[in-house]
């Protein structure tokens, strides 16, 4: 298993079912509306926190420096399938008005054709302790798991970027 710093093009071990909902190229959200199932979006939290220690080279900022946070949860059918942190800098004129959205999907916006809009390569890895994101997801996850496939994109638009790292909770596997 990975360390939990180490991100590569690589695909960690899961399901061929989830591995085709972990590489999809287009929208998460799409994807996950058409298993059929209700979907819909908990914010969990939204504001300032410390960024994570393999967030600071996107950002060229030091550990714990403060980011804009988006943490939400995806739903099918009211269960937690997908936890999902989005970051940008704090002061970032462009990502923190489309951040703050309240329920509604990002990735309606991600992939709703923003003029100028360029998506990074996929990076996958496998979240464990002591990864911020681990707890983070098992908080929401009544399996408990002992690890969590992820991916991570980096989003850019007019010269700033955006993070999304989203991580698939065992549900998930339910609905696929």
């Amino acid at each position: 298993m990975m360390p939990f710093s180490d991100w590569s093009a690589t695909l960690p071990t899961t399901s061929p079912a989830l591995a085709r909902c972990m590489s999809i190229p287009g929208s998460l959200t799409e994807h996950l509306i058409a298993t059929g199932h209700a979907f819909s979006v908990n914010v969990l939290q939204q504001g300032t926190d410390a960024a994570y220690a393999d967030e600071t080279a996107i950002f060229e900022i030091t550990p714990n420096s403060a980011l804009y946070t988006r943490h939400v949860c995806l739903q099918l059918t009211d269960t937690a399938v997908v936890f999902a942190r989005s970051v940008c800098l704090p002061d970032c004129p462009i990502w923190q008005p489309i951040l703050d959205r309240g329920s509604r999907s990002l990735g309606l916006s991600l992939f709703g054709g923003l003029a100028g809009l360029s998506r990074g390569a996929l990076d996958f890895a496998d979240i464990t302790a002591p990864h911020p994101l681990f707890a983070l997801s098992q908080q929401h996850d009544p399996q408990a798991a002992s690890r969590y496939p992820a991916r991570r994109c980096r989003f850019t638009l007019n010269g700033h970027s955006l993070l999304v790292c989203e991580t698939f909770l065992p549900a998930l596997e339910n609905f696929l």
